[in-house]
């Protein structure tokens, strides 16, 4: 099976991939200019079971892409377990119990390490989601809200403690900020949204967070809840919450509007999440043949175009399977993801932003490696 041509799916495939995935959604649907210029993939021989699991921020879109892909490979059960998040995912990943592993942030040097299954030519990480990071909030009176770099990474580390703090209130004049008292709601496990936003912090407002990204929450005293429904239900249950999570899983919630330099606050929106990721990631030479982790600068963000948070997630896998079947299987599903067709059903289904073409085409070439 070539997946160079899942790219490159006709029009009636992508149509037929996006209906029968609406089931997850009642977003409009996607609309799309593909062509019928190369044949769709015949998925219909394919027959098994894929388990993975991990990145809960890959939820909705995961729900989305099973529905749409095991519509066309009937023989295919897919189990993705949303529940461990990142960390948990590559722990599991790596101790052989999934095919492969959803995960905020690529593998770090120690994970490729100890993913002895794969053997000596190692794992490669690649980006099949892209989304943001929101900073949600549920404050009484209060419904839109702009937050820089630097009065986030304040709040986060717990320095600012009320809602009309004066730097809250400078880049928010025509709001009525109450007093109330800031809860601040973070993951208590492993998580590679809490990599991002770190990440984030620790390069746009190095003065006030001094703490490196990790995938653990840094610092004592917040609501630490699991997983990012965790999150999303705690912020939404109490009054003065704020916390952070994966766009697609906020529901109702009110999202603030973000800058890096305390300008040009910017919305979430897809358009700006890829137009973040163009002007700031770049593949890392991890010297792993097909490796396509991205390395993101979130200095480099700026206007008023460009979400500053965008978060990209991966499908980590394998460059050796020892069952062939496995390899196939897991393989075409993380294709077809990995094509226009998927990326579109994530779109509708989750909101996700679009990865750029020219590393959708990357990504068929890295599976091509795969053995």
């Amino acid at each position: 099976m070539k997946f160079k041509n899942v790219a490159t799916a006709g029009a009636i495939l992508v149509a037929s991939a996006i209906a029968l995935s609406g089931c997850a959604s009642s977003t409009p649907a996607a609309t799309t200019s593909a062509t019928p210029s190369a044949a769709a993939v015949d998925y219909s021989s394919l027959s098994g079971t894929i388990t993975a699991g991990g990145s809960s921020a890959q939820a909705n879109a995961q729900a989305a892409w099973t529905t749409a892909f095991t519509a066309q490979a009937k023989g295919v059960t897919i189990n993705y377990d949303k529940s461990q998040g990142s960390g948990g995912g590559v722990t599991n990943w790596t101790a052989g119990s999934y095919d492969f592993a959803g995960s905020d942030s690529p593998l770090t040097k120690d994970q490729q390490t100890a993913a002895t299954l794969c053997g000596p030519n190692g794992a490669i990480n690649l980006p099949i989601y892209l989304d943001g990071v929101a900073i949600v909030y549920n404050l009484a009176g209060v419904d839109k809200l702009n937050l820089s770099a630097e009065t986030l990474a304040k709040i986060f580390s717990l320095a600012i403690t009320t809602w009309n703090d004066p730097a809250i209130a400078a880049e928010n004049p025509d709001a009525k900020l109450p007093a109330t008292a800031i809860t601040t709601v973070t993951r208590s496990d492993g998580s590679g949204t809490t990599k991002t936003f770190t990440n984030f912090l620790s390069q746009t407002a190095k003065d006030v967070w001094t703490y490196p990204a990790d995938s653990a929450w840094p610092i004592a005293g917040t609501s630490a809840q699991k997983g990012t429904s965790g999150i999303v239900q705690a912020v939404g249950a109490g009054d003065g919450t704020i916390g952070y999570a994966d766009h697609s899983a906020i529901g109702e919630l009110k999202a603030a509007s973000v800058s890096v330099k305390g300008k040009d606050f910017v919305a979430f929106s897809p358009e700006a999440v890829t137009s973040a990721f163009d002007a700031a990631a770049s593949t890392t030479d991890t010297g792993i043949k097909g490796d396509l982790a991205q390395t993101v600068d979130f200095t480099a963000i700026s206007g008023t175009e460009a979400y500053p948070i965008p978060l990209v997630s991966y499908g980590i896998l394998c460059t050796t399977f020892k069952d062939a079947k496995q390899k196939e299987l897991t393989t075409a599903y993380l294709g077809w993801i990995g094509s226009d067709v998927g990326q579109k059903v994530a779109a509708k289904n989750a909101g996700a932003a679009q990865i750029p073409e020219k590393l959708l085409t990357e990504i068929a070439a890295s599976l091509e490696l795969v053995k």
